[in-house]
């Protein structure tokens, strides 16, 4: 599925619409969650019959398209079962309970409740919300593509302003021509003093642009602090209510969040396709991100690099260009020698390898990259041949000498 994503400027009336939308599709989600909590043991018919009953009950429900209603039930069938696969994978900690939303930022509609003009530049959606006509802005041409294959249209609020996304059905790789094979493997090491190191003896310096903007970010934080309203006041009194400079400020703040976190993403976008283009196998470590954000010395540097979103588009360029990607496991990386193997304890401060066995010298980060390109090197050659603990080659070749000797 590709996701093609256009900006749009809806006028106040517009905007108004748009927010009853979200919040329609907010009030369904939260309520068939509710009828789950209390209804224990009910499944995808019981919510959808439910769903039904809220749209004969509430009129601002029935006003919004029908589609558009099924797919907040199918947001609540999501969190439900991967709550039930936690729970039988025995995942340690939290099991990821359903929880009621409050800031929901999108509504979602499939082949029914919009329409897009002749020339594919205006969509109209035609449910009863009156939202109407929004032009699209963007470099994208729809034109490519049949209606058929347009399954999913989202509206989604961000801190600057509204995107119409449209999920096509199209497979990656017929977007691409083949690219000639490079003949290199490479391993990368990720790190917090450069982004990654690979095998081959590069690195790339780490931007850290939450560092860059965090004295800004401060600023803004403190500027919507000094305009909010503190006490007990009721929301709806209008004493209670936030000023309209209060918004302001926290408006500038979340577009500043949302620059940096735009920042981080294209940068590891461009080295991830950079590395797929020029390998044809990629190897790097298969780290427990969530784990390690929990060391609260290295937290924030460690959320500021990103690396859950670079291996994502690591593995998805992998399989868009037919490039092979390999997680192997992180243990020793850093510890091992690379030349000869032996194992020479160093703290994270360290950052020289220096094997007292055999002489190597080399930068932490290289080394354990090298480690990392002959881990994926050692397995990659048996990943469709079996699975771990089903056949062991090494068994099966002692039995077939075993046989021959005895003949």
């Amino acid at each position: 599925m590709f996701i093609y994503e256009f900006k749009v400027n809806p006028k106040l009336q517009q905007t108004t619409a748009i927010d009853e939308a979200i919040r329609t599709s907010q009030f369904i989600r939260n309520k068939v969650l509710r009828y789950w909590m209390d209804n224990r043991g009910v499944g995808k018919t019981e919510m959808f019959r439910y769903n039904t009953l809220l749209r004969k009950e509430f009129k601002f429900v029935e006003d919004l398209n029908s589609h558009a209603c099924q797919t907040a039930v199918e947001r609540v069938l999501k969190a439900v079962n991967r709550f039930y696969d936690n729970c039988k994978k025995q995942i340690p900690g939290k099991k990821g309970y359903p929880k009621f939303k409050k800031n929901t930022r999108s509504v979602e509609y499939k082949v029914s409740g919009w329409k897009l003009s002749e020339n594919r530049k205006h969509i109209t959606f035609t449910d009863k919300k009156r939202i109407g006509t929004l032009k699209l802005i963007g470099t994208r041409d729809l034109n490519f593509y049949q209606l058929e294959q347009i399954k999913r249209v989202r509206i989604v609020r961000r801190a600057d302003g509204y995107y119409v996304q449209f999920s096509v059905q199209l497979d990656p790789r017929d977007t691409v021509k083949p690219i000639t094979p490079s003949q290199k493997a490479v391993g990368i090491d990720v790190g917090i003093k450069y982004f990654l190191a690979d095998s081959q003896g590069n690195t790339e310096p780490n931007p850290q642009f939450y560092r860059q903007g965090e004295k800004q970010l401060s600023r803004l934080n403190r500027r919507s602090s000094k305009k909010y309203k503190k006490g007990n006041l009721p929301f709806d009194s209008a004493q209670g209510r936030q000023s309209q400079n209060y918004h302001k400020a926290r408006q500038r703040y979340a577009r500043k969040h949302l620059r940096v976190s735009r920042q981080r993403e294209e940068f590891v976008k461009r080295v991830a396709l950079r590395l797929i283009k020029s390998n044809d196998l990629v190897a790097y470590e298969d780290l427990n991100v969530k784990g390690m954000v929990k060391n609260r010395h290295l937290a924030k540097s460690i959320s500021d690099a990103g690396w859950s979103k670079f291996r994502s588009w690591l593995d998805y360029f992998g399989y868009k260009y037919g490039k092979i990607t390999i997680a192997v496991a992180p243990h020793n990386s850093s510890q091992n020698c690379s030349n000869c193997g032996d194992k020479v304890q160093k703290s994270l401060s360290t950052r020289t390898h220096i094997c007292h066995h055999c002489g190597f010298v080399e930068d932490r980060d290289i080394n354990a990259a090298i480690n990392i390109l002959h881990k994926g090197l050692s397995t990659v050659g048996h990943t469709g041949a079996y699975k771990l603990g089903e056949f062991d080659p090494l068994a099966s070749l002692e039995q077939s000498c075993e046989g021959k000797i005895e003949l």
